[in-house]
């Protein structure tokens, strides 16, 4: 009779990568003790675990870039739910298992960005939240959209003095985004609905003042006529 597999938690996985890793690093420095010994011993060991690891990342990384190049078609002809799910016919990961396998790297951290824009435009908010608030990679570009991404749930929520924090935050995180107006703006409305026209004026003047000959400007003036005194 068969009897039902155990579960395997969270923290058992963690541990079981932790212990791979310290066997990995150790055949290394049995591969290269002679060598260790002779440049300073326990130091280099550390050294070499260290290099193991980051060299490894990098292979992970390169292979996270080509797995995302293979699915971003789907995502960019608005096939959503085959950008989530890959296509296993022609073994083409979806941005789910991108993340799942390689979230840790800075490609894995960007499959998050396009995981998420999936899930919302699907309407499945609470899943885009789950990767917009995950995504701790260094691209300030997709760190403002995560944060938007982020503003946007709670602005659905009517939590408009988080949303308009967040959409704030999102456009001071590059001077290159093309997208700041529209964060400005966005940050400027959610401030009004807050109650907060102090900041909603300050908001939407940066947009008039900094982004002169964005599309977004032309909303500005009725925007700021709620807020005049």
């Amino acid at each position: 009779m068969l009897t039902k597999k155990k579960k395997i938690s969270k923290k058992e996985i963690k541990e079981d990568k932790l212990v791979t890793t310290y066997y990995k690093s150790l055949d290394f420095f049995n591969q290269h003790k002679n060598k260790i010994y002779l440049y300073g011993g326990i130091v280099v060991v550390v050294f070499a675990a260290i290099f193991w690891y980051v060299d490894n990342k990098a292979k992970n990384d390169d292979k996270a870039s080509t797995e995302l190049g293979k699915i971003l078609a789907s995502y960019e002809k608005g096939a959503y739910q085959e950008a989530i799910n890959g296509k296993p016919a022609e073994k083409i990961l979806g941005l789910k298992q991108i993340v799942d396998e390689y979230g840790s790297t800075e490609t894995g951290e960007v499959a998050k960005i396009f995981l998420a824009n999936s899930y919302s435009m699907m309407g499945k908010t609470e899943d885009a939240f789950k990767y917009y608030d995950d995504y701790s990679g260094d691209n300030k570009v997709f760190k403002a959209t995560a944060l938007a991404g982020k503003a946007g749930y709670y602005e659905s929520k009517n939590e408009y003095q988080k949303a308009a924090d967040l959409f704030l935050e999102a456009a001071h995180q590059s001077e290159e985004n093309a997208l700041n107006a529209e964060y400005l703006l966005k940050a400027g409305i959610n401030f009004i609905d807050a109650g907060q026209k102090d900041k909603a004026k300050e908001a939407l003047k940066s947009l008039k003042d900094e982004y002169k000959t964005s599309s977004a400007v032309r909303e500005v003036d009725r925007y700021l006529a709620l807020v005049k005194e």
